[in-house]
């Protein structure tokens, strides 16, 4: 009877194990990579010479590596912050989508959903949507947005109090690990779905025909048009049928 008791029963819910070391290790993994693009940004912006205080408050407020750089870029260019935040708003827009793609993994309550929104990255969809329940998505969510917020605005204020001492870490290639990491989680799913694969296919070959031709992120926006040839989001059609 003690044993029987000691026993974890399926009833009392998959938190357990919704966490896994797989998960947690996936999520260290990125989290370095973008731990290195943060001090790049931090870096690159104070050693332009604006005020260490920009980048670390962007970085708490907008939250978005691609966004940021490009805002960066246009004020050491000498565009004003219209211009700055027009060009952040440009390439932030994808989010929307991709917010719909993860908005019943968030939660339900209002507080949820408005520090869920903020925490929406390439990153954090591409953890949701690779797991097979919702349990384990909501989990991945949380556990990937809280972790490369945090991660990222340490290095980010980091990289800012180093300024011009520490230089762009790009010019080392360490940049490269952000995207390769990426790569590499969107590669079992794949392996796994054709759909998803006609899908990444169409929209990587659309963004590299708009790319010569459009501002940065654009491409990246008009990759999403891919999606229609898999009839939503990966993975939904399969929980259909269970």
């Amino acid at each position: 009877m003690r044993s029987a008791q000691r026993t974890p029963s399926p009833a009392h819910g998959p938190a357990p194990s919704a966490v896994d070391a797989g998960l947690l290790r996936d999520v260290s993994l990125v989290c370095l990579a973008g731990g290195v693009v943060g001090v790049s940004f931090g870096a690159i912006a104070v050693a332009g010479g604006l005020p260490v205080w920009v980048p670390v408050v962007m970085s708490l407020v907008v939250y978005a590596g691609s966004a940021q750089f490009s805002a960066v870029g246009v004020l050491l260019a000498g565009g004003g912050p219209v211009a700055a935040a027009a060009t952040g708003l440009l390439l932030n827009t994808r989010t929307a989508a991709f917010s719909l793609a993860v908005a019943e993994h968030i939660g339900r309550t209002r507080l949820a959903r408005l520090v869920g929104a903020h925490l929406v990255t390439d990153e954090t969809v591409a953890f949701t949507l690779a797991q097979r329940d919702p349990a384990r998505r909501r989990a991945a969510f949380w556990v990937s947005g809280l972790g490369l917020f945090t991660v990222w605005n340490a290095c980010v204020a980091a990289g800012a109090l180093a300024g011009s001492a520490l230089g762009d870490t790009a010019r080392y290639g360490l940049d490269a690990a952000f995207p390769a990491v990426l790569v590499a989680l969107v590669l079992p799913a794949l392996r796994e779905d054709a759909g998803v694969r006609r899908a990444a296919l169409a929209g990587g070959v659309l963004a590299l025909a708009l790319a010569p031709a459009v501002p940065a992120g654009v491409p990246v926006l008009a990759a999403l048009a891919g999606l229609a040839l898999h009839g939503g989001v990966p993975g939904r059609r399969k929980e259909s049928r269970s």
